[in-house]
């Protein structure tokens, strides 16, 4: 394995990641251990109960992924060591913080910590090598809902952004009302495939106004529909909710990618995972004419290679972090 190599380790929220990742951004191994079964009786995570979870499973990923990767793991010999530092739950980021610290210290190799969005960000890159910019990536998770362009190498601008709920959270809150299971967005896609998505015309906030997104009123527009006609089939629901929040993004996207020139949109984050926000953004692609870069959904979800990943390029800008460096629950995407 090359020295050139780099241990990424990610535990913002509930799952626990390792991987060592090349120069040329091949993934050599990514582990991730998920604590989801944890939380699902209390329809989202706890973090008292997801730090737990990973100050028990962060030794034994970290020496799996070094294994897989064919390395040493007392002295794996990799260029440096790079963790999220945030945002996230902070006694889960202090985890990761912490083992990384160690690790770093004692293989006498640089530190560096990378934002967590800016990792689901170069996400697409590490099977998209060579990606067209200037890049429009849609970054939808439970916690966000941004839209970034990327005009130069891992240089980051944020155009617009959700002034309420994030759609992984719009996406929950409405598979609770429905009395779905946990995580929402999953049982919403599925459940949509056998529904009508133009059975109910629900809202589209702000479709056609900025970049900005709001989402928190759709909930309360499912509430009112199901009141309203109480023998609406689930699916339909679900369908048409879908609908209208693919609907939304699909215009966010459309309008950032005419406004900045862009030659690839691409998705990041776990809602990326969806399967009708997947179609759509591959057919306005092709509809405008320009390349699209989906990550496979192992990628969309958290993971140690796009954090990794993330880190090559702040090392080659010389921005190594120091051992005193602290977790930021509240890291922004702007942050120096």
């Amino acid at each position: 394995m090359s020295t050139g190599s780099i241990l990424g380790i990610e535990t913002s929220c509930d799952e626990t990641a390792a991987a060592v990742v090349t120069e040329r951004l091949h993934v050599a191994s990514s582990v991730v251990e998920s604590s989801i079964a944890l939380h699902v009786q209390f329809g989202g995570v706890v973090p008292e109960l997801a730090g737990r979870a990973q100050v028990d499973a962060i030794a034994p990923v970290i020496e799996r992924a070094l294994f897989e990767a064919g390395l040493d793991a007392h002295r794996p010999g990799v260029r440096a060591v790079a963790v999220t530092r945030g945002p996230g739950l902070v006694g889960s980021l202090l985890v990761g913080v912490s083992a990384a610290k160690a690790l770093a210290l004692a293989w006498g190799v640089p530190l560096v910590g990378v934002n967590h969005l800016e990792g689901h960000l170069v996400a697409p890159h590490l099977e998209h090598l060579g990606l067209a910019l200037p890049v429009v990536t849609l970054l939808v998770s439970g916690g966000h809902t941004m839209l970034v362009v990327e005009r130069t190498p891992r240089a980051f601008e944020l155009l617009g952004a959700t002034i309420d709920d994030a759609v992984g959270e719009a996406y929950d809150k409405v598979a609770r009302y429905l009395g779905l299971g946990y995580p929402g967005g999953p049982e919403i896609d599925a459940l949509s495939t056998s529904g009508d998505p133009v059975a109910i015309r629900f809202p589209r906030p702000l479709r056609d106004v900025g970049l900005d997104m709001s989402l928190s009123g759709l909930k309360t527009a499912v509430v009112r529909a199901v009141d309203r006609s109480p023998e609406t089939p689930a699916a339909d629901v679900a369908a048409s909710f879908q609908a209208a929040i693919v609907d939304v993004l699909a215009a966010k996207c459309e309008r950032a990618v005419e406004l900045t020139g862009a030659r690839t949109l691409a998705l990041g984050g776990g809602v990326a995972a969806n399967s009708e926000l997947r179609a759509a953004a591959v057919a306005l692609s092709e509809r405008l004419g320009i390349a699209s870069a989906l990550p496979s959904l192992a990628y969309c979800t958290d993971n140690a290679a796009m954090i990794a990943a993330a880190g090559f390029h702040l090392l080659e800008r010389g921005q190594a972090s120091a051992l005193s460096m602290s977790a930021d629950p509240s890291l922004r995407l702007d942050a120096a």
